[in-house]
């Protein structure tokens, strides 16, 4: 996926919520790269210019059409991420837009833990007990973890206790994402992994 394709996306991010909060309607898009057309996975990540998170959403496996899931994912880390109220509409100038595109998740085996897992490429998710967490690949490097920090890190997204991913009911799958950011409002965008 190039950066004409990455910019494409992540200026749909901002452009989904911009529509929405002027028409409080969701974007219809006839989108210009086939490839946008294939199911994806996708998250949508809102940070402030200081760097703090404010809104982080997605789906980890390719259930949509990559345009209509940076679309939809974008509204959601927008106005629906539990852990921050919704944005409004005066915060725009002072956020950055991030689209990831996701690999389909694949199952890490037993005794490739942790020292098969890659800071930078993979990231993780947590299943185990009814719960499950994920973090994207970038986390662990802007925290600066070391593979085990990461999967105990991932275990706590869950709702489950640190080192839970070394049980034999618990599952750790791995993805990679290619990841594209504004680099300030509206402005340039760059590819970070």
């Amino acid at each position: 996926m190039d950066n004409k394709v990455g910019e494409y996306l992540v200026r749909l991010a901002r452009r989904s919520v911009e529509h929405f909060f002027e028409t409080g309607k969701v974007l219809e898009e006839d989108p210009p790269y086939d490839e946008v057309k294939e199911r994806m996975g996708a998250f949508t990540t809102i940070k402030k210019t200081s760097g703090e998170l404010r809104g982080c959403i997605g789906y980890p496996l390719p259930l949509k059409p990559l345009y209509r899931a940076v679309i939809e994912t974008a509204l959601l880390a927008a106005f629906d991420d539990p852990r921050f109220p919704p944005l409004r509409e005066e915060e725009l100038d002072g956020v950055l837009f991030e689209v990831s595109v996701l690999t389909v998740p694949e199952e890490v085996p037993r005794e490739e833990l942790p020292h098969g897992i890659v800071i930078g490429r993979d990231g993780l998710i947590v299943e185990g007990y009814g719960r499950n967490g994920l973090l994207l690949p970038q986390v662990a490097v802007e925290e600066g973890w070391d593979p085990e920090t990461f999967l105990d890190h991932t275990c706590l997204k869950a709702g489950l206790p640190p080192g839970c991913w070394k049980e034999e009911g618990v599952k750790v799958k791995r993805f990679s994402s290619i990841v594209f950011s504004e680099t300030v409002p509206r402005g340039p965008v760059v590819r970070l992994l």
